[in-house]
């Protein structure tokens, strides 16, 4: 399910390069879905999100309790760089959602952006110029991104392993295509913060709004 998410996440984010009306009516269409289906999947990948670390947790524990204590000498033959840095790129990861939410849904830390209005709803578009136009706060987005491509590339390739459909025939494929969707998910997300910071955005609907604030140095 985070899988998923993840990928139409960086669907209906592309559709910032479509232009702002393209990008601020997809944000208008998720805010009026009906039955208050927006945050019942908020909720829902919450709970998700949620059990996906405690499981973590669980499957850390008991591999610990099993082991008895731990190896005379330690060498990580076949463990990959994504495989050993799993916790660290969670926890850099989950620091990031927290404040990518505070940032773009609550905006506690931009409080302006509860102002910028495209008719009805919140410019997406004009949010997320002033947004990446901060090199830190890029900066901190490309890192989260790289991370997460770390993480998917062993988390997509486990799942096929938990699901039973990874044999030793099919091994090397389905982790080639872990790694694949990892990587071109990564250059996805991040194409977005670096076109903002490269100049690559609508000037003239931007100028229009008002000015956005300069990158930080």
């Amino acid at each position: 399910m985070l899988l998923g998410f993840v990928v139409l996440h960086l669907l209906g984010n592309l559709q910032f390069f479509a232009g702002p009306h393209v990008i601020n009516e997809y944000g208008s269409k998720l805010r009026h879905l009906p039955f208050g289906l927006l945050w019942v999947m908020r909720a829902g990948l919450f709970f998700v999100a949620v059990m996906h670390i405690v499981t973590t947790i669980m499957l850390v524990k008991a591999n610990r309790a099993a082991k008895g204590q731990g190896y005379a000498f330690k060498a990580s033959v076949q463990s990959k760089v994504a495989t050993r840095l799993m916790a660290l790129s969670g926890i850099v990861l989950l620091s990031y959602i927290v404040f990518h939410i505070l940032h773009f849904t609550t905006h506690n830390v931009d409080a302006r952006y509860s102002n910028w209005m495209d008719g009805e709803d919140h410019d997406v578009y004009r949010m997320l110029v002033a947004g990446f136009s901060n090199v830190a706060i890029s900066v901190f987005y490309i890192v989260a991104m790289l991370l997460l491509a770390m993480h998917l590339s062993h988390g997509a390739a486990s799942l096929f392993q938990t699901l039973g459909l990874r044999t030793r025939k099919l091994a090397c494929c389905l982790g080639c295509t872990a790694q694949l969707l990892a990587w071109v998910l990564c250059a996805g997300y991040i194409s977005i913060p670096v076109a903002v910071l490269a100049g690559q955005y609508d000037t003239a609907y931007i100028a229009s709004k008002g000015v956005v604030p300069a990158p930080a140095k």
